[in-house]
């Protein structure tokens, strides 16, 4: 097996001895599909029994299937923040879902992917939801436009006043209007009539897109052929759920369609995940349709278990990725930012503190190289711990405690509780040997206290650079 930098090197070496016998730039076209709140178990290649999804099943079957891919948070804004920037969502500043309205957001000084691969020649484009701001449209904080994106078709949060005929789209800062048809189709629409636009004016330039759906986050709305679909769902809600899952699979067959038509599925990189695990029915009044499924694994959104940040991760390029593979290797939505930089010759400033990892060696199921362990905090959390660390095959969860050894929690880092976040104590300690125990199921941190010692320390230590790093809001 060749060494993580060795591979690497090879493959950037390929393409680029290619750029010099061509005119085309024969880097990897690139394209994220993120879903809102999809959870681990709602998509038949990762065992859901009721809900279709041939067009996600055959995009797994024609790549890569990860059982262990991580988004950097268990709530939407900074999941995103993270997947942009490939670092730890709290160095940033955005430490909880964003209001419409709020002062919280990613700065317009973040390193972020679709900057860096503007910046290597890439042409880009942001379809779907952005949550990465509070204020959107306006000149007080940066815009997807801010960040890279050559052409972007956006909502601030959700698709209002549900996924059904839309009327908050924003085009490149002008106001669509309503959209006839469902968010997710929309979504797909118009980055396929980019692509198509793109591929015709500019056919030897490399594209990155970025399609960020709605569904199936609430308020959800879907077609009711669909929603015939599922004569045995009995409870309120629960076949609309899953017809707006297989409406969202719909769509992304709608893109990969597309690439066939086009010519560019060979050498397009199509990666597939959700924000974040899914919501729990009945948890806010109106969250009644909300029936996603968190398969085997222990919590839901808002959970630093695994069900609020374990989601789907599927990776398809033909030249580079062997079909019908699946693997339990640990990865996550933070090293995608580093990856892309690797296979497009993109260029991260040496100063910048990243918390994800070149992972082109886990395109063949290998082991990805890390500088330090997967590391979450979310101090809104429903469960006790605030944050945790995943290390090859453990997983160590710790709730953080004041100096009178109180609980905490809190949506933001402010000037008022800085000082007890920056002191905090690690306490409640769950260690999970989670290769084994995906359900959290088995605490072993009285049965292995030298690892326990071990990983705590770990924890405490990523903690404390992290809080030190992050923005404060005045």
């Amino acid at each position: 097996m060749l060494p993580p930098f060795t591979k690497a090197l090879l493959i950037l070496l390929t393409l680029l001895s290619s750029f010099s016998s061509t005119k085309a730039d024969e880097r990897p076209n690139i394209i994220i599909i993120l879903c809102d709140d999809l959870g681990y178990g709602d998509l038949s290649c990762y065992g859901n029994k009721i809900i279709r999804t041939p067009n996600i099943d055959k995009l797994a079957s024609e790549g890569i299937r990860f059982t262990s891919f991580y988004s950097s948070s268990p709530v939407c804004s900074p999941s995103r923040v993270g997947l942009m920037t490939g670092r730890t969502p709290n160095r940033a500043g955005v430490y909880d879902w964003i209001p419409g309205g709020n002062r919280m957001h990613m700065s317009k000084n973040e390193f972020t992917m679709p900057a860096m691969l503007k910046k290597t020649g890439y042409a880009t484009c942001m379809t779907g939801k952005w949550h990465c701001n509070g204020i959107f449209n306006r000149k007080n904080q940066p815009q997807p436009g801010d960040f890279g994106f050559d052409h972007w078709f956006a909502t601030q949060n959700n698709a209002a006043p549900s996924h059904k005929d839309p009327k908050n789209f924003v085009r490149n800062g002008e106001n669509v209007g309503i959209s006839r048809g469902f968010s997710c189709q929309i979504v797909a629409q118009e980055a396929v009539d980019w692509i198509t636009k793109h591929v015709k004016n500019n056919p030897d330039q490399p594209f990155f897109s970025y399609v960020a759906f709605h569904e199936p986050h609430e308020p959800i709305a879907s077609p009711k052929n669909l929603i015939e679909n599922y004569p045995k769902a009995k409870k309120r809600g629960e076949a609309l759920y899953y017809a707006n899952v297989e409406n969202m699979d719909s769509a992304v067959g709608q893109i990969t369609l597309s690439l066939d038509r086009l010519n560019l599925t060979k050498n397009t990189l199509v990666i597939f995940s959700s924000d974040n695990g899914p919501e729990t029915l009945n948890r806010y009044r109106n969250a009644w349709r909300s029936h996603g499924s968190p398969g085997p694994l222990r919590g839901m959104k808002l959970h630093t278990h695994e069900a609020g940040i374990r989601v789907a991760g599927i990776m398809r390029w033909p030249i580079q990725i062997k079909a019908k593979q699946v693997s339990d290797s640990p990865i996550s939505a933070l090293d995608l930012l580093p990856t892309f930089a690797s296979l497009a010759a993109g260029e991260i400033p040496i100063d910048l503190k990243l918390d994800g990892a070149d992972m082109i060696n886990a395109f063949d199921g290998s082991s990805v190289q890390r500088k330090q362990p997967l590391f979450w905090c979310y101090y809104s959390s429903l469960n006790k711990a605030k944050i945790a660390i995943r290390d090859g095959k453990w997983k160590l969860l710790a709730s953080l405690k004041s100096a009178n050894g109180k609980n905490i929690k809190a949506r933001s880092i402010t000037e008022a509780n800085r000082s007890s976040l920056q002191k905090a104590k690690l306490g409640d300690f769950e260690l999970y040997k989670i290769s084994q125990d995906i359900g959290e199921m088995n605490n072993l941190a009285e049965k292995h206290p030298k690892e326990l010692n071990s990983m705590a320390q770990k924890l405490e230590s990523i903690y404390k650079d992290v809080v030190q790093d992050a923005k404060v809001w005045q």
